[in-house]
């Protein structure tokens, strides 16, 4: 999977720790479904990434939760820190967050009770796909979490 190439990619070239240090020193970071797995302290199913995960944000993320590729769907979902109009999301063999522990919070569930979205500080993460869709509102959000730390 996508996480599993992106974290041993890391530790292969000597990036895990120095990123890591980083991200824990204030750098701003988006991860978008593999990037929420990548970002977590727990991972459920983490014996199947052959590698830790960064462990910078305080979630236990669940690997594939909603099912294969063909599982994928798309879902307006209610984000209160982007207003009263619904975010129109896709969701791509994705992951859910199935702990949030302080200081992460929750910014979105789906219809189905699954949190899909955490702000902890610096860090942003969802399980869907933002960048797919023409609403940059998700984009702007972290581009103000990014003004904030600077």
């Amino acid at each position: 999977g996508e996480s599993t190439t992106i974290l041993r990619l890391l530790a292969r070239f000597g990036f895990l720790k120095p990123l890591r240090s980083k991200i824990t020193e204030g750098l701003p970071v988006f991860g978008t479904c593999a990037g929420m797995i990548c970002l977590a302290k727990e991972v459920s199913n983490s014996h199947r990434l052959g590698v830790d995960p960064i462990s910078v944000m305080d979630i236990k993320v669940e690997r594939n939760a909603f099912g294969r590729q063909a599982d994928s769907f798309e879902e307006d979902l209610s984000i209160k820190a982007l207003g009263p109009e619904p975010f129109h999301a896709i969701f791509i063999r994705a992951p859910i967050i199935t702990e949030v522990k302080p200081p992460a919070e929750v910014l979105a569930v789906s219809s189905i009770g699954h949190i899909v979205a955490v702000r902890q500080g610096n860090l942003l993460t969802t399980a869907f796909h933002p960048e797919l869709t023409p609403d940059f509102r998700l984009h702007r959000y972290f581009l103000d979490i990014v003004a904030a730390n600077n």
